[in-house]
C-alpha cells in the first residue's frame, strides 16, 4: 500500500490529504434540514447528514488528491450510527481510489492491540469463514505503550500490505509535556527523536519498493523539529498534520520531504471541508460547499508547490 501511496502522489502532484472530520458546526443547513427531514434530530438523522456531506466533498476532490484520513471520534460521537457513516466514507473513498488513512490513534497491548489491528487493517475470523471490518489502508497508532502496541499491526499490515504512521511528534501545542522531555539513558535527546528511532527499525522489517509501510506522524507546527525527524527515519513516510487551521504553512514544511520530493504527505481538515466558512472562499456559498473545498486544495496544492521549488 505505500508503494501505491507514493503512486498516487506521483500521479496527482499533490502530497495532501484531507482530513474528513465532519462536525455539526461545519455540515450546512440544506444538508442538515434534508436529513432530520427524513430522520428526525436523531443519531441517525446526524449521521446522514455527515455522509452526505462527506460524499459530496469526496465527489469534488477525489482525483486532485492522493488519500483521504477520516478522523474516527468525529463519527464515535454519534454511535452506531456515527460509525455506519464511517463505514461508508472509508468505502466510498476506496471505490473512488483513494487510499484511506483512518485516524483511530489506538494504543493498547497484547490481544486488545491484534483486535484494533484486525478490525481496522484485517479480517476477523467468524467460523470458516473471515471478513474485513472497517478495512483501512492506514491508520495512527500510539506507540507509548511500547512495542507491545505496535508489533501487532505491523504483524497485520505485513500480511495485508498495508500501513501505519506512528506518532512521534503531535501537533498541538502540549504535546512537549512529554514528547520534547530529554531522556538520561539516551543522550538527553528528546522523546520524539528516540521514538523517531524506533519507528525507522520497526520501518526495517516491513520495507516498499522506497519507502516503509511504518510511517510517522510529525507535526507541521514544528518544523525544526521535523528536519531532525526526516533525518532519523529516511525511509519512512512522514504524516504532516497542522496545516492551515492549526498555523502551518506551506514554507514550514520543505524540511518534511526528502529530495526526490517525496517522503510526506500534509494533512488538512477543516481548512478544506469547511472552506466555505473562510473568507476567502465565501463565495461559494454554503449550496456549493463541495466547490470551496475543491478551491483550497487547488491552493493548498500551489502552497505547497511553491514551497518545495523555492527551498
Amino acid at each position: 500500500m505505500i508503494n501505491r501511496l507514493v503512486a498516487q502522489i506521483k500521479k496527482t502532484g499533490a502530497p495532501i490529504v484531507v482530513g474528513l472530520d465532519p462536525m455539526m458546526k461545519f455540515i450546512p443547513e440544506h444538508l442538515k434540514e434534508k436529513a432530520f427531514a427524513e430522520f428526525g434530530e436523531t443519531l441517525e438523522g446526524a449521521a446522514e447528514a455527515i455522509w452526505q456531506y462527506n460524499k459530496a466533498i469526496v465527489d469534488a476532490i477525489y482525483e486532485l488528491v492522493p488519500a483521504v484520513k477520516p478522523q474516527i471520534a468525529m463519527y464515535e460521537q454519534f454511535g452506531l450510527p456515527g460509525l455506519s457513516a464511517f463505514y461508508k466514507t472509508v468505502q466510498y473513498c476506496k471505490e473512488k481510489g483513494l487510499v484511506v488513512i483512518g485516524d483511530i490513534k489506538r494504543g493498547d497491548i497484547g490481544s486488545t492491540s491484534e483486535a484494533y489491528a484486525v478490525g481496522h487493517l484485517g479480517k476477523v475470523q467468524v467460523g470458516s469463514r473471515s471478513y474485513y471490518g472497517f478495512d483501512e489502508d492506514f491508520v495512527t497508532v500510539n506507540p507509548y505503550l511500547g512495542s507491545d502496541g505496535v508489533n501487532p499491526f505491523i504483524k497485520v499490515c505485513k500480511e495485508e500490505k498495508k500501513g501505519i504512521f506512528v506518532l512521534v511528534k503531535t501537533s498541538n501545542p502540549s504535546s512537549g509535556e512529554f514528547q520534547d522531555r530529554q531522556i538520561a539513558d539516551a543522550g538527553n535527546r528528546p522523546l520524539y527523536e528516540v521514538v523517531g528511532e524506533q519507528v525507522a527499525k520497526w520501518g526495517e522489517t516491513h520495507m516498499g519498493d522506497t519507502y516503509s509501510y511504518v510511517g510517522a506522524v510529525v507535526g507541521a507546527t514544528y518544523p525544526e523539529m521535523g528536519k531532525v525527524l526526516r533525518k532519523i527515519m529516511p525511509k519512512s513516510y512522514i504524516l504532516v498534520p497542522g496545516y492551515g487551521a492549526q498555523g502551518g504553512k506551506g514554507a514550514d514544511l520543505v524540511h518534511f520531504f526528502n529530495e526526490d520530493g517525496l517522503g510526506a504527505i500534509v494533512n488538512s481538515s477543516r481548512g478544506i471541508i469547511a472552506a466555505y466558512q473562510q473568507e476567502k472562499y465565501a463565495r461559494f456559498g454554503a449550496e456549493n460547499f463541495a466547490d470551496a473545498s475543491r478551491a483550497a486544495v487547488l491552493d493548498m496544492k500551489e502552497d505547497i508547490e511553491q514551497a518545495l521549488q523555492n527551498r
